[in-house]
């Protein structure tokens, strides 16, 4: 596994790089090593604590974990953690879904299985909705006067199913469907 550890804000000491290695190294035993498979922390240190995103690159799929604590060593331990957990689930759906071909970069055998839950149990709502033709324009207001963090809408120019985000950074960010509706 290869291993890329980026600072911002923060200068990455060997200290730090060795540290988060030696932590990083506990998720080698999920995955098939190989050329293809590498791992990306980014740190980021803030006045008051810091900040951990960490990518896993396979062949089949990404996983990805952040955290924000006040200590780094802790945010990345939980970051471990999410992933794990996330394997986890992924493992339980591969199995009952049947899709080993999507399974190539993991060894299935190391993650232990998550406690099965059907599939009711874990969707807790379902709302259908009839998307209102408009203007981004149009969406950015609607979604300012409800309070939302997301709108979702029919994008009238581009006829596409079209989802307006709040960005964690400021400003908005905009999902659109490649399928256009007819």
């Amino acid at each position: 596994m290869h291993y890329q550890i980026v600072g911002k804000n923060i200068t990455v000491t060997e200290g730090i790089t060795s540290a988060i290695t030696e932590k990083l190294q506990r998720l080698e035993k999920f995955f098939v090593i190989d050329d293809d498979v590498t791992c990306r922390a980014l740190v980021r240190s803030y006045k008051v604590g810091a900040k951990v995103e960490i990518t896993v690159f396979t062949k089949m799929m990404d996983l990805r974990a952040e955290v924000q604590h006040d200590d780094l060593y802790a945010a990345v331990d939980l970051a471990i953690d999410k992933l794990v957990n996330q394997l986890r689930r992924f493992k339980t759906r591969v199995k009952d879904h049947k899709q080993p071909s999507l399974a190539e970069s993991f060894l299935m055998d190391e993650i232990q299985d998550e406690e099965k839950k059907t599939v009711v149990e874990q969707l807790v709502r379902t709302k259908s909705m009839y998307l209102q033709p408009m203007t981004l324009e149009e969406a950015i207001t609607r979604m300012e006067a409800l309070g939302h963090s997301f709108f979702m809408y029919l994008d009238v120019e581009e006829r596409q199913i079209s989802v307006l985000y709040h960005r964690v950074d400021g400003g908005y960010g905009l999902i659109q469907a490649e399928n256009k509706v007819q």
